[in-house]
């Protein structure tokens, strides 16, 4: 995004397992630390790793490639990005933020549990990816680039079945000599990490159109000023003046002054990093949060999402389960229901940002893959004689406590209470809100509206042929069951015929079938029939 004087804003995330050297690398690009830059949390300081999103910045001259675009210098934003397990609900947050993401691996050590999280998320929320072999001053010289040729090779290799495959990968020391080394120590290969990044800079798509919605990352007070939130623009465009609602504290705040980097500007828009002062409230009430245009957010108690399991997750996504939902920058427990469309309809592909509420959905008791079963897909294959995979699956989601988030967010289910040392990846599953519900008694008048329903499979018999077109059919119903609930539903015979229930016979559960089409029918059939 441009800011005042022609400069384009381009966010790279800085992702990577704990003590990579994240900080460090970010530090040695950086030239302008921005107020949540570099560690500056007292805990971070104390326990030497990243807590919270850093964002600090450098510019160079716009590269050849982006020439006659309009801008004459590109400021990177880099985002430091937590890599401690526990902190992985903020590393998903970064990553929605970010244009290109730098996955940072200690060359002495090699893809780790978190190195390998964050390129999940990154194959989520982002195209582009450099990969950086840091701490080469650990090797000794004399085998230095043959460790760093084998690593690479290493690397290569686990990036071959991802979508960043064939990613460049370049190998740094952001800081010789490690954290007790003086400041002033330069670090190895930065000028070829800098012009490597150049070279992979692109014109992001930027709208400054809709509503706009800031995610803050830090809110501090300046005395006799009022109070700063900085953040990242997700969408739309802010100017002087305007009025912004901060959702969680519930109030609408006139925006006084603003700043990208310490550089007071009068707009910003879509990809900006920016500093926005208010008239004052305590920041204590807002550690991190959305800001937006007023009334353009809602506050919703359940969703229906679009949902793709993440193959490296080994865990069975099961109907009823609750898993650790993130959306926007919240996380909250959420139980989850899948479903699909009917099995005829299996392969019928929806568009992918809107729900149909015309449509009649099956109900699943889980998440369906080639390697998954359970008893409604076993349903499915007997009714269809084949294993069927439905091409689009959807969950409804049922928030344990209420969430503030837009329409069309990106949505990452995770099991963050598994044991953070047993080596295996949390994220779940994600997909798309397509439709939040704000009235907290949703299941009175939102399910009603969701036409899922369960596959019930009985088989009866043909007692008789009633005439050419039509059969007396038993055992499917009971005596006392109202057979008017059932008409028009599909049956069909064990020949492969299909029929029509078209009312009850008698008073003892038996009822007659419509065989549209058929030849006079002279011997006895074991029916099945398919209803909901």
């Amino acid at each position: 995004m441009a800011l005042e004087g022609g400069t384009l804003n381009f966010n790279v995330g800085v992702l990577g397992h704990i003590d990579s050297g994240k900080t460090s690398l970010a530090k040695a690009l950086s030239t302008t630390a921005s107020t949540a830059a570099f560690d500056k949390n007292p805990q971070s300081k104390e326990r030497g790793i990243t807590l919270d999103l850093g964002f600090s910045s450098f510019s160079v001259p716009v590269p050849e490639h982006l020439a006659g675009t309009g801008y004459q210098r590109l400021q990177f934003t880099l985002v430091d990005c937590p890599g401690h397990a526990s902190l992985i609900r903020t590393i998903i947050g970064g990553a929605q933020i970010i244009d290109l993401m730098m996955l940072v691996i200690d060359v002495t050590k090699g893809m780790q549990t978190q190195s390998a999280e964050c390129l999940v998320i990154g194959q989520i929320a982002c195209n582009k990816m450099v990969v950086v072999l840091n701490k080469i001053d650990l090797l000794a010289e004399n085998k230095r680039q043959a460790a760093i040729d084998k690593m690479t090779k290493k690397m290569q290799k686990t990036l071959e079945s991802t979508k960043f495959h064939g990613s460049p990968i370049v190998s740094v020391a952001a800081k010789p000599g490690g954290p007790e080394a003086p400041e002033s120590v330069t670090g190895l290969g930065i000028s070829d990490l800098i012009e490597l990044l150049k070279s992979h800079t692109y014109l992001p798509q930027r709208d400054p159109h809709g509503p706009f919605l800031m995610a803050v990352d830090h809110c501090f007070s300046i005395k006799g000023q009022g109070t700063v939130m900085t953040g990242t623009i997700l969408s739309g465009s802010i100017s002087l003046n305007d009025n912004v609602e901060i959702p969680a504290l519930k109030v609408t705040k006139k925006v006084k002054s603003m700043q990208m980097f310490h550089k007071p500007v009068s707009r910003a828009m879509q990809g900006d990093r920016l500093g926005i002062c208010v008239t004052q409230f305590d920041p204590k009430l807002l550690e991190r949060g959305l800001v937006c245009t007023p009334e353009s957010l809602h506050t919703i108690h359940a969703a229906v999402i679009s949902v793709d399991k993440i193959p490296y997750f080994k865990g069975s996504l099961q109907t009823k389960a609750k898993f650790h939902i993130t959306v926007s920058h919240e996380t909250v427990m959420a139980k989850v229901t899948f479903f699909s469309l009917p099995p005829a309809s299996f392969n019928e592909e929806l568009p992918a940002n809107a729900f149909d509420f015309g449509k009649e959905y099956l109900y699943q008791d889980g998440y369906i893959t080639k390697d998954s079963k359970n008893s409604e897909q076993d349903k499915v294959d007997n009714h269809q004689g084949e294993e069927a995979i439905p091409k689009q699956q959807w969950a409804l989601l049922e928030f344990e406590k209420p969430v503030t988030c837009p329409k069309l967010c990106l949505v990452i289910g995770s099991k963050l209470d598994t044991d953070i040392h047993s080596n295996t990846c949390r994220l779940a599953f994600h997909g798309v809100l397509l439709e939040g519900v704000e009235d907290k008694n949703y299941s009175e008048s939102f399910l009603p509206n969701l036409r899922v329903f369960k596959l019930k499979h009985k088989e009866g018999q043909v007692e008789r042929v009633n005439d050419d077109y039509s059969i007396i059919g038993r055992s499917l119903f009971k005596k006392e069951t109202n057979i008017q609930l059932f008409v028009g539903l599909k049956v069909k015979l064990s020949t492969g015929e299909d029929g029509l229930i078209e009312g009850s016979f008698g008073q003892s559960g038996k009822f007659k079938i419509r065989i549209p089409n058929a030849q006079l029918i002279r011997s006895y059939f074991l029916l099945q029939m398919v209803c909901s």
